[in-house]
């Protein structure tokens, strides 16, 4: 396939439009995936394609969508639900704790839930407290789900294929900031989700993100080029199972690490993967491992407060310098 230059919300309709083409058992659901084309216009146009037993428009209940979802991957169909922002995905927890992720479990393999469910998460675009959480972390936490988040374009396009292929249901969170984002896409096949990507290599420190703070994390990177400093960033691409090898060595030869989360810092993603550098590299650390976080607060409407709320380059390069011996 010749590079071509797409933009991530293009690349997930591209994954979508193949997804539908390849396999008659695949469909999309949720509110407004339809006529309007999706909350984020991701499904624009799929409806005239593929019509309304592919594409089905859904009653605003995210329980009941979620459950026909489950249902459906049981009966061996491969329903791909569209949840239009995270915090809506709370309306549908009990379906996806107590059923979608325990029932291969409690059937002693008997039953497998192939199912993809896609969400839009975290802040940046002042839609106010209810509209904003990053709770990847809390659904990293559930056994029984594995959590991805493409960062970039090539992401975008490939890991829908690789979650469908999962038969375990998974989770994709994609970050309202990106879906403008731009970027050269040079293949149409799947990812590994299985394994974290270090997105610019570094010899001083290791800036770990995933999302909507991969760019950032890779905007204080070349900062800190220019100040002499090499910081390796790597984006954890899948956040549970989470890919300790690529982690562990980074930190092993860099011998220190920020890990730059939207999320909460008490009991978030950060302090876990903070936690597995500490088990499992504590000697090789020259310095604490450091957490560049969201203030721990609904996160305000206004603008400017939005943007104090938030990791920012600005944030990261500062965690960085604070190091011992980066000062």
């Amino acid at each position: 396939m010749t590079a071509v230059r797409t933009t991530y919300r293009e690349a997930l309709r591209d994954a979508l439009r193949a997804a539908l083409r390849e396999d008659e058992r695949v469909f999309l659901m949720g509110e407004d995936v339809g006529r309007y084309g999706g909350c984020y216009a991701v499904s624009l146009g799929l409806l005239e394609e593929f019509g309304p037993e592919r594409i089905r428009d859904t009653p605003l209940s995210e329980s009941a969508f979620v459950g026909a979802g489950i249902g459906a991957a049981i009966a061996g169909m491969r329903p791909i639900v569209e949840i239009m922002t995270v915090n809506f995905s709370l309306l549908a927890l009990d379906q996806i704790l107590n059923n979608a992720a325990t029932l291969l479990h409690m059937s002693g393999g008997q039953v497998a839930v192939p199912l993809v469910i896609r969400m839009t998460t975290g802040a940046g675009r002042q839609l106010a407290a209810q509209h904003s959480h990053s709770l990847e972390g809390w659904y990293a936490h559930i056994p029984g789900l594995r959590v991805v988040s493409p960062a970039t374009v090539a992401d975008a396009r490939g890991m829908l294929a690789a979650a469908l292929a999962d038969p375990d249901p998974v989770i994709m969170f994609e970050h309202n900031s990106l879906y403008a984002m731009d970027g050269e896409l040079d293949g149409d096949g799947p990812v590994d989700i299985d394994t974290a990507a270090v997105r610019r290599p570094g010899s001083d420190v290791t800036v770990i993100g995933y999302g909507g703070t991969v760019g950032k994390a890779l905007d204080a990177a070349a900062e800190l080029a220019e100040a002499g400093v090499s910081a390796e960033v790597i984006d954890l691409r899948t956040l549970r199972p989470l890919d300790e090898r690529t982690i562990i060595d980074s930190v092993t030869r860099t011998h220190r690490a920020v890990i730059v989360d939207e999320g909460w810092r008490s009991g978030g993603l950060s302090a876990e993967v903070s936690a597995r550098i500490s088990e499992q590299a504590l000697y090789q650390l020259d310095a604490p491992v450091a957490r560049v976080c969201a203030v721990e607060a609904p996160v305000p409407y206004a603008a400017h407060l939005e943007q104090a709320a938030l990791p920012q380059v600005a944030d990261i390069v500062a965690a960085v310098r604070a190091l011992e011996g980066l000062t």
